[in-house]
């Protein structure tokens, strides 16, 4: 982290920025950074390769691929074709675009796809590079303030295999959003904002808590709703955007702290990829077994939520 600090003062010369602040705000102690050059359909492919092999599925076998990144190569064509293309997989293809609830909702097109017998094998992949936003340079003091979260960013790639099955390992998803909090966290898209709008992220991070923390206890409802209750789940995954965050989160939904893999201090906020980051944690600790019921909060600017039940 102190290498992070250093670089977000050579960017900004003109502003002090404490030792060890990152740490003290949010809890961060390191981060993964993928090389230079190294694109999100980089990540995503060897992400999606990795995750192919587990399952023993061959690329010829996907039926269709969806991207769910933040981070994506080019304005156009989807990334999703560049992943595909990189993986030999010859199926179609799109993004979605949902911030850091992007693989949930990936999750749920597949899902209903697969039900309804269009498809019978998904590959839902991400890539994140968010340790690109810390050369940003920002204006002033408050610029600052409110682009700060963005420099707990870790690079990640992640990916999922959906297939048709007798027995359903998605029990059920739910989905909620508050379009009044859009402005809470924000990034520019540089080729369609206005030229005086600053390029480095702007994140409320009051406001946006705020909001997440009533969706959160929105899903403990919708959970109680369909015959479970936060205790019912062997592990609890929730998006960590920081350390007293996802305290906060689980003191909200009453989630104990023994059902939650904490991520966040070693891997930063790796976006769309927290939820498959925590999965795979708990499984090579043996904190996730077949048969396991997981709940999945999802939690994304915009502001959204998802919940999805899992039968692993």
């Amino acid at each position: 982290m102190a290498e992070v600090e250093e670089a977000v003062r050579e960017t900004n010369p003109h502003l002090l920025v404490v030792d060890g602040v990152l740490e003290r705000l949010y809890g961060l102690e390191e981060r993964r950074v993928a090389p230079p050059g190294t694109l999100p359909s980089d990540l995503a492919a060897a992400a999606g390769e990795s995750a192919l092999g587990r399952a023993g599925v061959a690329p010829s076998e996907v039926e269709l691929l969806i991207f769910a990144g933040v981070s994506e190569d080019l304005e156009e064509p989807a990334t999703a074709h560049v992943v595909a293309h990189k993986l030999g997989v010859k199926a179609p293809a799109f993004d979605v675009k949902n911030a850091c609830n992007g693989v949930l909702n990936a999750l749920q097109i597949a899902d209903a796809l697969i039900r309804t017998g269009t498809h019978t094998t998904v590959l839902v992949v991400t890539g994140e590079l968010p340790s690109r936003l810390m050369r940003l340079p920002v204006a002033d003091r408050s610029a600052l303030a409110h682009a700060m979260p963005a420099y707990t960013g870790g690079d990640m790639g992640a990916a999922l295999v959906l297939r048709a099955g007798d027995a359903p390992g998605l029990i059920a998803m739910r989905f909620a959003a508050d379009p009044a909090g859009w402005d809470a966290a924000t990034m520019v898209n540089p080729y369609f904002g206005t030229a005086d709008e600053p390029r480095c992220p702007r994140i409320d991070s009051e406001s946006l808590v705020r909001s997440c923390l009533g969706f959160a206890q929105d899903g403990v409802r919708e959970m109680a709703e369909l015959g479970f209750k936060i205790g019912d789940a062997d592990l609890v995954c929730v998006h960590q955007a920081s350390v007293p965050f996802t305290r906060t989160l689980c003191e909200a939904v009453g989630a104990e702290r023994d059902r939650v893999v904490p991520v966040f201090p070693r891997y930063g906020n790796v976006g769309t990829g927290s939820l498959p980051l925590q999965l795979v944690e708990a499984e090579s600790t043996g904190r996730l077994h077949r048969g396991d019921l997981v709940a999945l909060f999802g939690l994304a600017s915009g502001t959204s939520c998802g919940l999805a039940l899992c039968q692993w």
